[in-house]
């Protein structure tokens, strides 16, 4: 356990701008904060008589140590507080729920033969951006609309090019692509075609709807109809384009109307798009940790996290309330636009209406959307909380499950599953090839996978490496097994000084999970009481997901694995056949049953083969 003087710590505090940074005792990241003064702003927490709300009690009764990082401004504060809560997203700070980002079209106009393309990311560079667009099925689109009227490259390839074997592609054969590539075009006619993409993508529609009226009536007036009818269809799909957004450099009016709605400890911010006089789009967001935090905080903390997220800033923000700090934020968003941004709250006329209409928008979801995410949290948080009162915990956030696979002590292999707070968190899941183990000992197997697991997890504690799935460990570990599992879980932290409380998922005689295993008591998770909101049902659907999840991970690991040594061992018993072809066998065929049907000429076209090693091969795989 971290040594850790909090009063003697604070005492050491400098009084400068900075982000601190709150731990448990098992080294969590509670909550990120800023301070213009460093030393004031973390003593706050601990000082007695501080008026702290009873969420902010409850965290401060779990810190365990603290952390600071000294900055030289209250800008540069700002920017390291939002890049620390979006990386570690600590369960006391309001956060943003969802993580989305706009697509841009970005054309590269400073290329000899520029390009069109999708992008969620607005670089400075000398290339044109145009959107952001709410939806990116619209900017693709748009974008193979360009490509038919304009015949705008797709590739990735530097030109002009002087390789000689370059060879038009699949676009120009279809009549997609003048195909600069091979010189077909002159940089000139193809600047000329970008300039009109360019005035297309600017909303002026004029020269695509001329050029593709008189390539429908040449069409119609050769007799090819069908042709005809696919122009008539181009000019039918750009006139459908009543929402194109405009460049991001244009001066005409542009901003972001926000406003939010809440229902108990629910919120809905809503956010309406305007370019050019128009709505053109609108997105929600759901922000948890509220109930305790005012408007403007919350505002506050949606304006950082989305325009830390979205890759373009208007020039003016339309908040329903003013944010707190709205001059530092000010401060910040024009930095990053390199232009000045500035927040208004409309009072009167047709801007407060656009306001309050968002507002009502923002209702509207959340009247929608409420008896959705309550049963949600009641499936993930809510079964969370049950499953922790139900084995007397404080609470359980992260939960780690682990099973072994095997066949016949075939490849044995274990799995380690993770779940953050009721829902699946793949990015963290780990696969273990058993190293030291002959033979199908699940126990031997468990604990060498345990041990693994956590030595490398305090290798990481002590180079600081956090984040990592090894890391940061868990507040229980569900066992798929019995009393044996346990104890040989329970061993291995035991040896490594680590205290993680261990649990077993019992299943029942049909195979279906029945109770918990913990502390030397089975729980019956049917019989579990919680009142009647039927939370212990709730709990024993976590449980199955968990176990089944467990499961079906390492079951998938041990299938995979066991296909590709059959194939490999199939390839290695053909006489003249070495590692190179082998590999050059397994590259050209998807399976063994491909390479079956291959004929012997065929195979003897395989790149790296000859007559004499593909006859080897047929040979064998046909009983010769």
């Amino acid at each position: 356990m971290r040594e850790f003087d909090i009063h003697a710590e604070l005492a050491k505090l400098p009084s400068c701008p900075g982000v601190y940074i709150m731990h448990d005792v098992r080294d969590r990241i509670l909550y990120v904060g800023k301070a213009k003064i460093l030393k004031r702003r973390v003593s706050q927490y601990f000082r007695e008589g501080s008026k702290l709300s009873p969420k902010i009690r409850r965290m401060v009764s779990q810190v365990n140590w603290f952390e600071y990082i000294v900055v030289a401004s209250e800008l540069e504060s700002l920017v390291l507080e939002n890049n620390l809560i979006k990386e570690n997203r600590p369960p006391y700070n309001t956060l943003l729920k969802d993580d989305k980002t706009y697509p841009f079209i970005k054309v590269t106009v400073d290329e000899p033969f520029p390009r069109v393309f999708l992008t969620r990311v607005r670089e400075k560079d000398k290339g044109r951006y145009f959107g952001p667009f709410t939806n990116g099925v619209s900017v693709n689109d748009t974008i193979e609309l360009l490509r038919k009227i304009y015949h705008i490259r797709t590739c990735n390839r530097a030109l002009p090019s002087t390789d000689p074997t370059l060879r038009p592609c699949l676009y120009h054969q279809i009549g997609q692509c003048d195909a600069p590539c091979v010189g077909m075009v002159t940089e000139e006619a193809y600047a000329e075609m970008v300039a009109k993409v360019l005035k297309f993508l600017g909303g002026d529609y004029t020269d695509g709807i001329a050029y593709l009226t008189k390539r429908m009536e040449e069409a119609s007036a050769e007799l090819e109809f069908e042709r005809a009818a696919e122009f008539r269809d181009l000019i039918g799909r750009v006139k459908a384009l009543s929402q194109v957004q405009h460049a991001s450099d244009t001066h005409l009016d542009e901003r972001d109307i926000i406003a939010l709605a809440r229902e108990d400890d629910h919120c809905v911010v809503q956010v309406f798009f305007e370019r050019n006089g128009r709505i053109i789009g609108r997105e929600h967001f759901h922000m948890q940790e509220t109930d305790e935090r005012s408007d403007a905080e919350i505002m506050s903390a949606f304006l950082r996290q989305y325009y830390e997220g979205t890759p373009y800033i208007p020039r003016e923000v339309m908040p329903e309330v003013m944010p707190e700090e709205a001059e530092l934020l000010e401060q910040w968003l024009s930095v990053k636009r390199e232009q000045p941004v500035h927040f208004r709250v409309p009072k009167i006329g047709d801007k407060e209406r656009l306001v309050r209409l968002a507002k009502d928008n923002a209702r509207m979801v959340i009247a929608k959307d409420l008896e959705k995410i309550t049963r949600e949290e009641a499936r993930t948080l809510g079964a969370m909380r049950d499953l922790a009162a139900m084995l007397g915990l404080e609470e359980l956030h992260r939960v780690e499950s682990y099973d072994i696979s095997n066949i016949s002590g075939f490849h044995s292999v274990g799995s380690m599953v993770v779940f953050k707070d009721g829902r699946a968190r793949k990015s963290d899941y780990r696969k273990f090839r058993i190293r030291s183990v002959d033979g199908p000992d699940d126990y031997a197997s468990m604990r060498e996978v345990l041990t693994r697991r956590f030595t490398h997890g305090l290798r990481e504690q002590e180079n600081e490496a956090a984040g990592g799935a090894f890391s940061v460990f868990p507040d229980i570990i569900l066992m798929d097994g019995g009393k044996g599992q346990i104890e040989i879980a329970e061993e291995v932290l035991a040896e490594l000084d680590i205290s993680i409380p261990v649990c077993g998922m019992v299943k029942d005689d049909r195979h279906r999970t029945r109770g918990l295993y913990f502390r030397g008591t089975e729980i019956a998770l049917s019989g579990a009481s919680h009142g009647e909101s039927g939370a212990s049902n709730e709990v024993a659907a976590l449980v199955t997901r968990i176990q089944d999840e467990t499961h079906r991970f390492a079951i998938e690991y041990h299938r995979n694995l066991r296909s590709k040594e059959q194939t490999k061992s199939v390839l290695d018993e053909i006489p003249g056949i070495g590692p190179a072809r082998r590999r050059a066998l397994m590259t050209y065929y998807k399976s063994m049953a491909e390479l079956r049907e291959a004929t012997e000429e065929q195979i003897a076209g395989v790149p790296g083969m000859n007559k004499a090693a593909a006859a080897s091969v047929y040979a064998f795989l046909h009983g010769k």
